[in-house]
């Protein structure tokens, strides 16, 4: 893992002149250590979920899943734009409501993964709108171009601060839904009604890491709008509280483990 990057392009789409999207991906140190993460916490996952799985009647069905939602999370990592970021993210938020309701004939798990459903949709809306709003201020969705057409708007102040602030709350309401955030932290214990391979991968370095991941990746932007990383700050601080405090009073361990989790990602 090296300081540069590598950028690969592979296929563009052309509407007219003045719009174009690339698809491609993305190596950086950042994306390498996600993929190191993804990749090893996955092929633990599997390993144990063989013996624990094989008396369910849908074996092949939870490795359908398993592998989908891990694809999906390396494309995650290695997406080159805003746009990429967004179908992979619902890929991501896809997989993981046909994980956690994979007993779906069990009442709890079907209430458990149409609740992760719906927050999530919530944080995915406010992303959409905050990717619409930066590629209506910049022009564009490329991180290579985003960052440095922001940077040069914010110095010369040609933009209403207003605005961009906005827009940067609305990206950072997905990654507070992803990783189970406060206000929307509530869906994270009820995902405990999968399996425990699923509760261990959503848990451990994938699904929930994938909201940090997204901070990680446009801190160039968060840093340079006025009041952001004071907002960031602040809502870490109260989840990294609340789940510590909620996780104390759980006498159920796989919830207290839910929580547990919740404020860490806090930090």
């Amino acid at each position: 893992i090296n300081s540069s990057y590598i950028y690969q392009y592979i296929w563009s789409w052309i509407i007219n002149n003045d719009f174009s999207l690339e698809f491609g991906y993305l190596i950086d140190p950042l994306t390498s250590i996600m993929s190191i993460l993804i990749t090893t916490v996955g092929i633990m996952v599997l390993i144990y979920s063989d013996n624990y799985m094989s008396h369910d009647k849908g074996y092949l069905r939870f490795f359908a899943y398993m592998s989908f939602f891990s694809t999906s999370m390396l494309g995650l990592v290695t997406s080159s734009n805003l746009i990429e970021i967004y179908i992979f993210w619902e890929l991501v938020g896809i997989c993981s409501y046909l994980l956690i309701g994979f007993w779906f004939t069990r009442p709890v798990a079907a209430n458990a993964c149409q609740k992760a459903f719906v927050t999530n949709r919530v944080g995915d809306f406010g992303l959409l709108l905050g990717i619409l709003g930066f590629y209506w201020i910049t022009g564009s969705f490329e991180f290579r171009d985003l960052f440095e057409i922001f940077n040069n708007l914010i110095y010369n102040n040609e933009v209403n601060v207003l605005l961009v602030i906005l827009c940067a709350i609305l990206l950072f309401s997905g990654a507070v839904a992803k990783s189970a955030q406060f206000p929307l932290h509530v869906w994270l214990p009820d995902a405990m009604e999968g399996p425990t391979p699923i509760s261990a991968l959503i848990h451990a370095a994938t699904m929930v890491a994938a909201g940090i991941f997204l901070v990680a990746r446009l801190l160039p932007l968060f840093i340079v709008i006025p009041y952001t990383m004071n907002f960031i700050s602040l809502i870490g601080i109260i989840t990294l509280f609340l789940g510590a405090t909620l996780a104390l009073a759980q006498k159920d361990i796989k919830r207290g483990l839910a929580y547990s989790t919740m404020s860490q990602l806090g930090y």
